[in-house]
């Protein structure tokens, strides 16, 4: 099982990302998939879940509106995209399904 997230960098507040992960070694559109970030000094907190089919999604009330979370099950990819970025959404951004995690791909948002 193979959980690897990409599309992480620097950016300034009120800019976009793009976060994908690749999954592979499991059956990727039987599961629910979520995304996780952990800023340094605190303790992970869960940012949005997508359905196995995509077809139902939710997200933390610190980026609703901002975030949305996508899924390409052919292309047995994930995707979290996030506008207007402020600097508290700086923190280390993994992907997650079930006890399967990635290695996690760094955000930062600074002027």
């Amino acid at each position: 099982v193979q959980l690897v997230e990409s599309g992480g960098g620097m950016v300034q507040p009120g800019g976009s990302l793009r976060l994908s992960c690749a999954a592979s070694g499991f059956i990727f559109s039987s599961y629910d998939m979520n995304w996780v970030r952990q800023s340094p000094g605190k303790g992970p907190e869960w940012v949005s879940h997508i359905s196995s089919g995509g077809g139902s999604t939710a997200y933390a009330d610190s980026v609703k509106g901002r975030f949305t979370i996508s899924r390409d099950n052919a292309k047995n990819t994930l995707y979290l995209q996030m506008n207007s970025l402020k600097p508290e959404d700086t923190a280390v951004y993994y992907c997650n399904a079930d006890s399967f995690w990635g290695q996690g791909t760094q955000v930062t948002v600074s002027s």
